[in-house]
């Protein structure tokens, strides 16, 4: 586990088992993973679904700002095995057009939570932007339980860790996203090229505010937030 207040890429690998077996991904950006050439004409053996991480997590800090609208120190909780120059960029531009101190935290394996969170109370983060990782997705009970131990407003990426006790999240829908996959690997058993079947992404986004969470930690929602999301879990 480390802090930092920038943060360096770690390029996701390619394929180096097979380069005729079609594969269907979805990832943070597959472009910049470096998993397709370019959105309409994949080339190579893979296609798949992007699920907008660059754009999303930017706009994260910006509606997590409305929400906690007097923060200051804002936080980055990420892997950098699924960050990317791009994503890290827009965080920080949106960050400045704010007015934000970001500090970033990054976590490698669910034994660095407890730490990153002691590390984020330290650093004095008054709320937290949970970056789009699957290894933060997969543990979101843990980090729901954190958030709310240590009272720090979270946004996270999907509804499921807002019911795990983030206090908002704001990202595709998995069902949407599993379909469009479901979808892609339908076509390439009837014998469609990956390298030429146009990769996606998924067609809506939604915001999720937990208000259990908000009394828990002592935060009092913005009524003009409250009114633009699409569930709020009372």
């Amino acid at each position: 586990m480390s802090s930092s207040r920038s943060a360096t890429r770690r390029r996701a690998p390619h394929n180096k088992q097979t380069s005729t077996i079609p594969i269907v991904a979805i990832a943070d950006d597959l472009v910049a993973a470096g998993l397709v050439q370019s959105m309409t004409k994949p080339g190579g053996n893979t296609t798949g679904i992007s699920i907008l991480a660059t754009e999303l997590d930017a706009k994260k800090v910006e509606i997590l700002k409305e929400i906690v609208p007097a923060a200051r120190d804002f936080a980055l909780l990420r892997d950098p095995a699924s960050s990317t120059e791009a994503r890290l960029r827009a965080i920080a531009e949106m960050a400045r057009a704010l007015g934000l101190e970001l500090q970033t935290v990054d976590v490698e394996s669910p034994a660095d939570f407890a730490a990153a969170f002691a590390t984020l109370r330290a650093g004095g983060a008054e709320a937290l932007d949970i970056l789009a990782s699957p290894l933060l997705a997969n543990f979101q009970s843990e980090l729901g339980r954190l958030t709310l131990e240590y009272k720090l407003p979270a946004i996270c990426q999907f509804r499921e860790m807002v019911k795990a006790g983030c206090l908002a999240s704001y990202g595709v829908k998995r069902q949407e996203m599993y379909a469009m996959l479901a979808a892609y690997v339908d076509k390439m058993l009837k014998g469609a090229k990956p390298g030429e079947t146009v990769a996606q992404q998924p067609s809506a986004v939604e915001l999720v505010i937990n208000q259990k969470t908000a009394q828990k930690i002592g935060i009092e929602l913005p009524r003009a937030t409250l009114a633009r999301a699409d569930e709020v879990i009372e």
